[in-house]
C-alpha cells in the first residue's frame, strides 16, 4: 500500500470518485458535492494499491495558521481495518507539522469516532448533521504540548 498525493488526471479523477462513492452516493448527493472550494489550497492523499486502484483518501486545509482541518477522509469497505485510515491520518498530520500547525479539528461521523479516538483526537462538542442524518462529533488533535514539543 502507497500513500501518494494526487498526480495525474486519472488520480485526481480516482480520488474524486471514491469520496463521492463513500460519501455522498449513500445519501443520494449529486456528483460535485464531493469537491468545496478549498480544494485548490488543501493537501490531499490518497491510498493505492499495488496494482493502482485508490482505497482510501483524505484531505487537510488550514484555517488559521496553527490549526488545520481534516476533511473527506475515507477507506474503501474491502480494506477497513487494515491500518490505511491510519497511514492517511499520518500523512495528514505530518503535513500540519511540519507547516508549524499547532492542533488539528475534524467533524467525525459517528460511526469513525472510535477510529480518530484510537488515533489520539478527543472529542470537543457536537458537529453539525450532514443531509440531516449522519451526525458528527466535533474532534481534536493537539500536535504540540505545552513544552512547545511537537507530538
Amino acid at each position: 500500500m502507497r500513500i501518494v498525493t494526487p498526480q495525474t488526471e486519472q488520480d485526481w479523477q480516482s480520488y474524486f470518485a471514491l469520496r463521492w462513492r463513500l460519501l455522498r452516493a449513500p445519501w443520494q448527493q449529486p456528483k460535485g458535492s464531493e469537491q468545496d472550494e478549498l480544494e485548490q489550497s488543501a493537501y490531499h492523499v490518497m491510498a493505492k494499491t499495488a496494482e493502482g486502484k485508490t482505497v482510501g483518501v483524505g484531505r487537510i486545509h488550514y484555517n488559521t495558521t496553527d490549526e488545520w482541518q481534516i476533511r473527506y477522509m475515507a477507506v474503501d469497505e474491502a480494506y477497513r481495518g487494515k491500518g490505511i485510515g491510519a497511514m492517511i491520518l499520518q500523512k495528514l498530520e505530518s503535513y500540519a507539522r511540519s507547516k508549524a500547525g499547532k492542533r488539528i479539528t475534524l467533524n467525525a461521523r459517528e460511526s469513525a469516532i472510535e477510529f480518530y479516538l484510537r488515533n489520539n483526537y478527543l472529542v470537543c462538542g457536537d458537529a453539525p448533521i450532514l443531509f440531516g442524518v449522519i451526525k458528527h462529533k466535533r474532534m481534536r488533535k493537539i500536535l504540540i504540548n505545552p513544552d512547545n514539543q511537537r507530538t
